[in-house]
């Protein structure tokens, strides 16, 4: 016992700290097992096969083939124009919708498909996309208490209950706590989105905008971008970008160059410095887009007797033409990078972006700081904003890659190209086969869960067997399969007894009530530092344990576990719709605790007052 209360110590204290990998240490905590034969082989890795980790594996497929045919996007941009510009009226739109969708898929896949779609409403709305954002994040949390499926910590609750002989929940039985919750969700929210960022009394100035225009000015585009083109009497022209070495020699980049193709088109074709490669010849009337200061770009085209087509502008100047960074071809929007993405800490030159997705960064936002000159050297960081430019083509694939960057400042116009809209009636139709398989119970859950993911894949709904994969977030599958265990481990030692007689111990005496509000909130504390995956691991046997020597039905206080390791509000790296939303909304760590904190405690008392209601003891 002692070893296996020393290793969840050392795991939870692990998970706190996050300077290492959650899946690791749950890998780790299992071999500990195993090394002290606390675990047998099979019961270490029984976690793997678990009915709950093969529908998260199915679910994450389902979800991936929803966002990639744009269905969601479809269905939430249709719903949220119901609300108009009043605040209010989209504030409430913005978490119904958000909840609806969250019911079905993973709350970071929900906040990553909704966050493009609310920060354009709010610039249609002229509001500031901050009072919008958090209460996205939130409600994508509170939406998994709505169906079985909606949250990870539902389907372990669910698992703890049949395994210890009390049945299976069914598809809906957390949907009158889950409306519930969100009733109190958006009742709250209404009080404390006061505390979130306004607009500013500048307006435009400090306007979060999302337009090719309002990007441009932003990034100070026409302070740093210049075109140079190549006269007839030039040096440079026959050689290659490799022999000129232009970033060595004068500091600039060359990020494209567009050449006439025909004296019908007006427009200009871009051809990638990636994708020509560094043997590309410069030609005659070739215009080449520089990045760098006025100065450099001036020297420059001065050393090889190039025409230098734009001046300097002043940092108030309005923005030039969009031609001048977009075309129906080329275009340039923001990225973020998500919480897990696997580009933090890597340098802008070992990106890939170029080599894999033919795009160009040309600005990095780094909190209130724009980052515009060498940025190849630049280490990326988690809140950066980035300003890309390439084809709309390129751009798509950019933005269908959800796992490492999310596209925020794409143009509502272009955002469309990004998915397969043409298979989300099949995809719609496959979801609502899953519904109703898990209603009808008429094959079990899990089996449900996997012919949906098969059929989004055969349909197309997912591109092909790598993209399914690629949905999967395999960290959490990870995590889930190596905690699974650490359960049959504190059962069997004893733990959950000795845990469990403390909770009863300490609160039993003032009867249930106080115990499940005592279950409830060490929950809900302990979410704020690891999963809320691995905290419902970890507690639904001890709750199940101490219902059981109460004397009391053991199912308000499993519910009280899943509820409360999913309704964490008060950091921004407790989850990661909140970490998602934290750079986009301009968040600071101050507005999580004036809103995320008294909405968890609010959540709290409402939670521990009506589960008895839904589940009597």
């Amino acid at each position: 016992m002692i070893i296996t209360l020393g290793t969840l110590a050392l795991a939870s204290a692990l998970f706190i700290s996050g300077k290492i990998r959650s899946d690791l240490v749950a890998i780790g905590s299992l071999v500990v097992l195993m090394l002290f034969q606390i675990l047998t082989p099979g019961e270490a890795l029984s976690g793997f096969s678990n009915s709950v980790v093969i529908m998260m594996i199915g679910l994450f497929v389902v979800g991936g083939g929803i966002f990639q045919t744009g269905l969601a996007k479809m269905a939430s941009r249709q719903l949220l124009q119901l609300a108009g510009t009043s605040e209010t009226r989209l504030l409430i739109m913005v978490m119904l919708v958000t909840s609806v969708i969250g019911a079905f898929v993973s709350n970071t896949g929900t906040v990553a498909v909704m966050l493009p779609v609310v920060v354009s409403l709010a610039m249609s709305a002229r509001t500031n996309p901050g009072q919008l954002l958090m209460p996205l994040a939130f409600a994508s949390s509170l939406g998994g208490m709505l169906t079985l499926i909606g949250t990870p910590p539902n389907l372990v609750i669910q698992e703890t209950l049949q395994n210890a002989g009390y049945g299976s929940l069914s598809f809906f039985s957390f949907t009158p706590i889950g409306l519930v919750s969100i009733a109190t969700g958006i009742v709250a929210m209404l009080f404390l989105r006061r505390f979130l960022p306004k607009n500013d009394e500048d307006g435009d100035k400090k306007h979060n905008g999302r337009t090719l225009k309002e990007l441009a000015r932003k990034y100070q585009l026409s302070r740093n971008l210049f075109r140079i083109q190549v006269g007839a009497d030039s040096p440079i022209q026959t050689k290659t970008l490799l022999e000129l070495n232009i970033p060595a020699s004068f500091g600039i980049n060359v990020i494209e160059i567009r050449r006439k193709t025909s004296a019908k088109n007006q427009f200009f074709k871009t051809i990638n410095q990636e994708i020509a490669g560094p043997g590309t010849v410069i030609q005659e009337d070739d215009i080449l887009y520089v990045n760098g200061t006025f100065e450099h770009a001036q020297r420059f085209a001065e050393t090889y007797g190039l025409v230098l087509l734009d001046r300097q502008a002043p940092e108030n100047q309005p923005p030039a033409s969009a031609e001048r960074y977009a075309t129906h071809d080329v275009g340039i929007a923001e990225v973020m990078l998500t919480p897990n993405s696997r580009l933090i800490g890597q340098l802008v030159k070992q990106s890939g972006f170029r080599e894999k997705y033919r795009i160009n960064i040309l600005g990095i936002q780094r909190k209130e700081q724009y980052l515009l000159h060498n940025l190849k050297e630049e280490k990326m960081r988690f809140g950066d904003a980035l300003l890309v430019q390439g084809t709309w083509k390129d751009i798509a694939l950019l933005a269908a890659e959800q796992a490492d960057v999310v596209v925020v400042g794409q143009p509502v116009e272009e955002s469309r190209k990004v998915t397969m809209d043409h298979k989300a009636p099949i995809a719609a139709g496959i979801m609502l086969l899953m519904v109703l398989l898990l209603i009808t119970e008429l094959i079990p859950a899990v089996a449900s869960v996997m012919i949906a993911a098969v059929l989004m894949v055969v349909f197309g709904c997912v591109r092909n067997m790598e993209e399914a994969y690629k949905t999967v977030n395999w960290e959490s599958i990870v995590l889930i399969g190596g905690m699974i265990p650490m359960s049959i481990a504190i059962e069997k030692t004893g733990a959950a007894k000795l845990l469990s007689e403390g909770l009863v111990g300490s609160l039993g005496g003032f009867g249930p009530i106080a115990l499940l509000a005592g279950v409830y909130f060490t929950t809900s504390i302990l979410t704020l530092f690891i999963s809320n995956t691995a905290c419902a691991v970890l507690f639904a046997p001890i709750a199940l344990t101490a219902a059981v020597q109460l004397g009391v039905s053991p199912m308000p206080f499993l519910f009280a576990v899943s509820i409360g390791a999913s309704m964490c509000f008060a950091s921004p790296f407790s989850t990661p719709p909140n970490a998602l939303v934290m750079s986009a909304g301009r968040y600071k760590f101050s507005h999580y605790l004036k809103v995320g904190l008294p909405l968890q405690l609010v959540m709290g008392v409402v939670m521990v007052a009506v589960l008895p209601y839904f589940f009597p003891f």
